[in-house]
C-alpha cells in the first residue's frame, strides 16, 4: 500500500511540472537554446517571487492556477497591479496572454514607483483586451497590441475571448516594437518629437512622468476583468 500511495504522489509531481501547452510545449520553462541566449523566466509557475505590489509589498489578489498566472479578474481595488523587482533597461519580453470576454489589461515597462500613484501613470502600456467582444466602441489606439492611447496596431487579426495570444516588446534604447501573434504591429521612439507631440495631444498629456524614464520594472495591470498569462519570459539586450 506504501508502495502504490508513493507511486501515486510521484505521478502526481511528474504531472504538475510537466504542463503543456495546447501545442505540446511545457508551460513556464526554458530550452537550452533560450538559457544560452541569456533567457530568464519571470514567472516560473509556482510562485511570484519576482514579483511584488506596484507602490506595495507582496503579492496579494492574484493567484496561480495550473501554472497560469490570473489577476483577481475584478479589477485594481480588489488585487493590484504588480511589477517586476528588478529593473530592465533595454530587453526583449514574450509572453502568452488570454482574457475573459469583455475584459482588458496591459503590460508595461520602465515602470517607476514612489512618484506616481497608479502603474498606467509611469510606463508605456502594451494593450490587452477583448477586441471583438468590447461591449463599447473601442478608438484605434486601444486595441490589442497598441501603444495605448498613443500608437494604433497595424497587421493584425482582432483578438476575441478565451484564446491564448503571444506578445512581445523589445525595447532598445528610444527604439520600441510590439509584437502580437507573430507580427510587428507598433514602432516608435520614444521622447521623438513624434512621441512628445502624441503625447501631448491625448490623456498622458497631464502626466510629468508618463513614458519619461530609461529603466524600471515590467508590470502587469489587473484591471477591466480576468486575464490569465503564462510563459513569461526576458532577455536583457
Amino acid at each position: 500500500m506504501k508502495k502504490i500511495t508513493y507511486l501515486l504522489l510521484i505521478s502526481v509531481v511528474l504531472c504538475s511540472c510537466n504542463k503543456k501547452t495546447n501545442t505540446g510545449e511545457k508551460l513556464n520553462t526554458l530550452s537550452e537554446a533560450e538559457i544560452e541566449e541569456g533567457w530568464e523566466l519571470l514567472f516560473d509557475g509556482e510562485s511570484l517571487d519576482n514579483w511584488k505590489l506596484f507602490n506595495g509589498g507582496e503579492v496579494t489578489g492574484w493567484k496561480i492556477m495550473d501554472g497560469i498566472l490570473e489577476n483577481s479578474g475584478v479589477g485594481s481595488d480588489h488585487g493590484g497591479d504588480i511589477i517586476t523587482k528588478k529593473q530592465y533597461k533595454d530587453f526583449e519580453l514574450s509572453l502568452e496572454w488570454n482574457v475573459a470576454p469583455e475584459s482588458n489589461s496591459g503590460i508595461f515597462f520602465h515602470v517607476e514607483e514612489g512618484e506616481v500613484e497608479a502603474l498606467y501613470q509611469s510606463g508605456p502600456e502594451y494593450q490587452l483586451i477583448d477586441d471583438n467582444g468590447w461591449p463599447t466602441e473601442l478608438e484605434a489606439s486601444q486595441y490589442s497590441g497598441a501603444n495605448y492611447a498613443m500608437h494604433v496596431p497595424e497587421g493584425t487579426e482582432k483578438v476575441s475571448a478565451n484564446t491564448w495570444n503571444t506578445s512581445k516588446i523589445i525595447v532598445e534604447g528610444a527604439h520600441v516594437e510590439h509584437w502580437l501573434n507573430g507580427t510587428k504591429v507598433v514602432e516608435y521612439e520614444l521622447w521623438s518629437d513624434d512621441w512628445h507631440e502624441r503625447k501631448a495631444a491625448c490623456k498622458w498629456a497631464e502626466e510629468p512622468h508618463y513614458g519619461m524614464s530609461e529603466i524600471g520594472s515590467i508590470g502587469l495591470q489587473d484591471h477591466g476583468g480576468l486575464t490569465k498569462f503564462r510563459n513569461i519570459k526576458i532577455k536583457e539586450l
